[in-house]
């Protein structure tokens, strides 16, 4: 058992550094359609004036929906274009990977959506976005290296608006533009770095 166990391994770790290119051009716009999200549904929250726990959780938790619904046709798009399986033993890596810290986020905003926990508006934002760049990082282990760093820096600015301070009238507004900062406005600078250094390989 444990010879099978170790050669499908080494045989997953050969196919994922087989396919890091694959990865990394399917990774570009996954981060700018993420990134467009972001930023529109911030601006929205805030002309729309969603100023209460319960609508701020779920405003956010539907927003989510569009990005993911969005990478997944991405992705299969991606797989189908290079003829391979969408579920193959990679992608169920990288899926396993980033699992618990999705779980955690889904499971913090439907708790502040049903119980309302937490009256405090800056810290749904960065527990979301520690969960998140908690599961970036760990799905970099499985793609291209750059991720990693990324679920850092959105790890690092969820930990940083706990520091801002925001007065009780402001802390609405202040939560929706967290939101699309770590959730907008740094997936498109991403997105947009993965698009230029691919460029500039293409050229040299």
């Amino acid at each position: 058992m444990e010879p099978n166990w170790a050669a499908e391994n080494l045989q997953v770790i050969r196919t994922l550094m087989e396919r890091a290119a694959l990865y990394r051009r399917a990774l570009a716009p996954v981060m700018l359609l993420t990134g467009t999200v972001g930023v529109i549904a911030a601006a929205a929250g805030l002309e729309l004036s969603i100023h209460t726990p319960r609508g701020f959780a779920g405003f956010w938790l539907a927003v989510s929906v569009v990005p993911v619904i969005g990478a997944l046709w991405i992705v299969r798009r991606q797989a189908l274009r290079d003829g391979e399986p969408l579920w193959s033993p990679p992608a169920r890596r990288v899926v396993q990977a980033v699992a618990p810290g999705f779980v955690v986020g889904l499971v913090l905003g439907l708790a502040q959506l049903q119980l309302r926990i937490g009256s405090h508006a800056a810290l749904l934002p960065a527990l979301w976005a520690i969960c998140y760049g908690g599961a970036l990082h760990a799905a970099g282990f499985f793609t291209p290296r750059g991720l990693r760093w990324f679920g850092w820096m959105v790890l690092l600015t969820g930990l940083g608006t706990l520091w801002v301070p925001v007065s009780d009238l402001a802390q609405w507004p202040a939560a929706h533009l967290a939101m699309g900062l770590c959730f907008g406005v740094l997936h498109l600078l991403y997105g947009a770095y993965l698009y230029a250094t691919e460029h500039r390989k293409h050229v040299a």
